[in-house]
């Protein structure tokens, strides 16, 4: 830091005077000059040093605006930072959650629509594979046939064409099925697990009537826009 001195005044006019006394007028006449140039030094000097504070005073405010200028700069930086990366990417998060949320909305209501659809068709495809008359027993049990797919078709056309059908016909049986209560194991919008409550009325010849009641597990699966039973196991 620059301190401030001031000129040291010469000592030897002082001790001049002290010496020679008697010549104190003459030495005043004579220093005159000299005193004359004294003082322009001295106002030089004075002139000098206040520049110099002028100059000194001047410097740290030059330095605090040039220490000011970096945090102004990265102030404008965050500022873009915050509008070309953080708001885009918030942005994004947000469109993301959407697509989430309405995906996971979608897959929970075609769940909901799955599972109602193959319950109802559980129900109405058990009755229509379990209730025919004599008189129309073929084309009932084979109508009841399209409900069906896979291994269990098959399996469910032999059973009609060997059995089910010549006995019904020759020996006059009649039968007649009911669904209590059917609920949904588990469904997605490809296949479904439906548990079964049966009732079933069977009537041969002119004999009283039989009820019998059962439980099967149905298993279905989505073809197309139909659901087809795969499983029709008793429980």
């Amino acid at each position: 830091m620059s301190r401030l001195t001031w000129p040291k005044r010469s000592k030897s006019a002082p001790e001049d005077v002290a010496l020679d006394a008697n010549e104190v007028t003459e030495v005043s006449t004579t220093e005159a000059p000299g005193t004359d140039e004294a003082e322009t030094e001295t106002d030089t000097a004075a002139d000098s040093t206040g520049d110099t504070t002028d100059e000194t005073s001047a410097e740290p405010t030059e330095g605090t605006v040039g220490e000011d200028e970096p945090a102004a700069e990265w102030r404008v930086d965050w500022s873009r930072v915050v509008a070309f990366g953080v708001l885009p990417a918030i942005a994004l998060l947000l469109a993301a959650a959407a697509g989430f949320f309405k995906w996971q909305d979608n897959s929970v209501r075609n769940t909901d629509i799955a599972r109602i659809e193959s319950v109802q068709t559980a129900k109405d495809s058990t009755i229509a594979m379990l209730s025919y008359k004599p008189d129309t027993v073929e084309q009932q049990l084979r109508s009841a046939r399209d409900l069906l797919t896979g291994e269990f078709r098959d399996s469910y056309t032999s059973l009609i064409t060997d059995v089910v059908i010549p006995g019904a016909k020759q020996q006059q049986i009649s039968a007649e099925a009911s669904i209590p209560a059917a609920a949904s194991v588990s469904a997605d919008p490809r296949e479904a697990v439906v548990l079964v409550f049966v009732n079933q009325t069977t009537i041969i010849g002119k004999s009283a009537p039989t009820d019998t009641a059962s439980t099967v597990r149905v298993t279905l699966n989505k073809a197309g826009d139909r659901w087809l039973i795969s499983k029709f196991e008793p429980v």
